[in-house]
């Protein structure tokens, strides 16, 4: 049976150009055009971080798993797609049944367990892997994959020796709306178990995990947010902070503009020290790790 393994990731604009930022906001948007004024906010936000690394990185990312993987299973063949720009998942999912192939891992570049995740990226290929009879099987969260957690292990003790005190850590993944919690989606219990993960290898005793990026709908996202967790560490007392991201694995606008401007900001604004750690990127301590948890899903 021949196999294959579809990486998927968000995607992001490749440029500055400000009809690519817009085709790219109106497709997370459903195909609903944003207005001018948020349309110009964003990319005065992409302007501002020089323009996102996110698909370059990503790109890096699946190459060097692509080689992992092949040095044990040169026969698996490894295909990537992006939900919010080209290659679009059901344009690559139509590739590979035109390929033949009969058995498709699917792996997220997101390790934390949601419906609103896994579930969501797999909507977009499963109809067409359904109707040519090609078995698809989502690896369904990572968030405790042994070479995720090293790398971040030692991003933290590495970052943690800039500080003459230990600082207060706060680890940060993307909020989602709260009205997954009535579907007992795992997604915060996930974000816990890595939280936790990380806190017993280096011996933490104050931490805590919090959101942030949430959306603009009306609806209400989970807390408590990042900013607001400043606040009330400032109020306690906190002077430093370590922001460690992990529910995200590389550079992008939610890192470079939601950590690195605002959060560091407002951080400034209420006289705390704040510094992230460096984003896993293309750690190859990482990427050997998720190479891993592909190839147990490998028949």
């Amino acid at each position: 049976m021949s196999t294959a393994v579809l990486v998927m990731a968000y995607g992001a604009p490749r440029s500055l150009d400000v009809e690519e930022i817009r085709a790219y906001y109106t497709h997370i948007r459903k195909g609903r055009t944003p207005s001018e004024q948020a349309l110009h906010e964003l990319v005065q936000r992409y302007r501002r971080i020089g323009g996102s690394p996110f698909m370059r990185i990503t790109t890096r990312q699946i190459q060097v798993l692509r080689d992992i993987l092949h040095r044990e299973r040169p026969d698996v063949r490894v295909y990537h797609a992006m939900k919010h720009v080209p290659p679009f998942i059901p344009d690559v999912a139509d590739n590979i049944v035109q390929d033949g192939i009969q058995r498709v891992v699917a792996l997220v570049l997101a390790p934390h367990e949601s419906r609103m995740i896994v579930d969501d990226y797999v909507r977009h290929a499963v109809d067409r892997f359904q109707r040519a009879g090609v078995d698809l099987h989502p690896i369904r969260t990572w968030h405790l994959n042994p070479g995720y957690l090293n790398a971040l292990e030692q991003r933290i003790r590495q970052t943690m020796e800039g500080f003459s005190t230990p600082p207060f850590i706060l680890f940060t993944a993307h909020s989602l709306p709260r009205k997954i919690l009535n579907w007992r989606d795992p997604y915060p219990e996930r974000l816990q178990e890595t939280a936790q993960a990380l806190a017993r290898r280096i011996g933490l005793s104050e931490w805590r995990v919090v959101y942030q990026s949430a959306g603009h709908a009306r609806e209400p996202w989970l807390g408590p947010d990042l900013l607001d967790a400043l606040d009330l560490l400032a109020d306690k007392g906190v002077r430093s902070v370590l922001v460690v991201p992990i529910g995200f694995v590389s550079d992008h606008l939610e890192i470079l503009w939601d950590l690195d401007v605002e959060a560091r900001a407002h951080a400034r604004s209420l006289g705390l020290h704040l510094i992230r750690i460096p984003s896993l990127n293309d750690d190859p301590v990482f990427l050997e790790g998720l190479a891993e948890e592909v190839m147990r899903h490998l028949p």
